[in-house]
């Protein structure tokens, strides 16, 4: 029996590896591609698709405080961090406008993605959250077991839980071990988002001033706790679903 036990573990983490390094492929492949379109609709990979959906959900759920459409605004911070003392104009830089666009131009038909020129999508508020999703449902569909898969401060659950619930044992969004966490554990189906980093504010296009510093939301799946753990980090006026439960 703890043969067995070894073996499944090992074939569920080659199963979530394997999903982890689809995702991180298609965003680092695809989303250039993307952006060379410059408005034109292109076919994506059913990866990557995906991963845009949920970025869409997150943004309509939330109003828009998470919108994938501040790339530019993230390449331009990143920038001026990098290089405080040099002017973006005349420069590849100096294209790095914040867009007047929002997540309601971008638009997916299926495998076609379509998204305003010089617009560029940034993910990766909602990736790794859809990605623990969908890594938890696989494993605990493929081999029948319960399953919890945490990606950073994101946790996802399938299937049924043990005695007592999940054991948490949490990264922050920037590395470090949550410890004295909430809640102290994890039901069956229940799934955990953290926010501690910083963000955009998508409205500007700039630095958000965080009104809380990191905030632990509870939901039914890791997609709406990320995503509203992020959104409630920067905005008072949201309500949470009904389900969900927050902890700043």
């Amino acid at each position: 029996m703890a043969a067995r036990h070894v073996l499944l573990a090992w074939r569920a983490r080659r199963l979530v590896a394997g999903q982890v390094a689809a995702a991180r492929a298609a965003l680092a492949r695809e989303l250039p591609r993307v952006a060379l379109a410059a408005g034109r609709p292109i076919r994506v990979s059913p990866v990557l698709a995906d991963l845009v959906a949920a970025a869409i959900e997150a943004a309509r759920l939330t109003d828009g405080a998470v919108d994938p459409v501040i790339g530019t605004a993230v390449h331009r911070s990143r920038y001026a961090a990098a290089h405080p003392w040099l002017p973006a104009c005349g420069s590849a830089v100096g294209v790095l406008d914040h867009p007047p666009h929002d997540w309601r131009d971008v638009h997916l038909d299926g495998s076609l993605l379509t998204v305003p020129p010089r617009v560029l999508l940034d993910l990766n508020a909602t990736s790794p959250a859809r990605v623990a999703d969908r890594c938890a449902t696989s494993v605990a569909s493929r081999y029948e077991v319960g399953a919890s898969i945490a990606i950073g401060g994101d946790v996802a659950t399938a299937g049924p839980a043990p005695p007592g619930g999940w054991p948490l044992h949490l990264l922050s969004p920037a590395g470090d071990a949550v410890r004295g966490g909430w809640p102290p554990r994890l039901g069956a189906g229940r799934a955990l988002g953290t926010s501690g980093a910083p963000l955009i504010e998508p409205r500007t296009g700039w630095p958000a001033e965080r009104v809380r510093t990191v905030v632990t939301v509870e939901a039914r799946s890791c997609l709406v706790a990320s995503t509203f753990a992020t959104a409630t980090a920067i905005r008072t006026d949201l309500t949470l679903p009904p389900d969900a439960d927050f902890r700043p």
